[in-house]
């Protein structure tokens, strides 16, 4: 019922002008990053993929979307990466090494070094939600 595009986004700026702005530009640089590579393959579009992994958290901290087929997330994230998603965005002092090399062992760093960027952003729009409904319910 609370997207950021809908209500987020200009709540914020209407209470920090320019901010929502710069809140949105970074969620989008993080969410359209693609070297469209997976593994050793290349020329692969990622999008259904980082889409995944967005909803994912989101879907973690209680957010669900109804014009998202959340049978794509199980369709694309395998378990190991459910759980280091989950480890890193809800329990981020619990993240160890072990965790981190368990998940996509064929993968480069910087593809690994992507889903954290992904799953921190999303993280933090997560948190914003929350916390921006909660700043719309007091007002009105």
């Amino acid at each position: 019922d609370y997207t950021w595009e809908d209500h987020g986004y200009s709540l914020i700026n209407r209470l920090y002008p320019d901010v929502g702005q710069l809140l949105d530009e970074k969620f989008q640089v993080v969410y359209n990053l693609t070297y469209n590579t997976i593994a050793m393959h290349c020329g692969v579009d990622t999008s259904m993929l980082r889409r995944a992994i967005w909803n994912y958290v989101h879907c973690v901290f209680g957010i669900r979307y109804d014009d998202y087929d959340y049978g794509e997330v199980n369709q694309l994230l395998e378990r190991s990466l459910k759980i280091y998603i989950k480890t890193v965005a809800c329990y981020p002092e619990k993240t160890t090494k072990q965790i981190y090399t368990r998940f996509w062992r064929h993968f480069k760093h910087s593809e690994k070094v992507h889903i954290n960027l992904l799953l921190l952003e999303a993280r933090m729009q997560a948190a914003l939600l929350y916390a921006l409904r909660a700043v719309t319910r007091y007002m009105t």
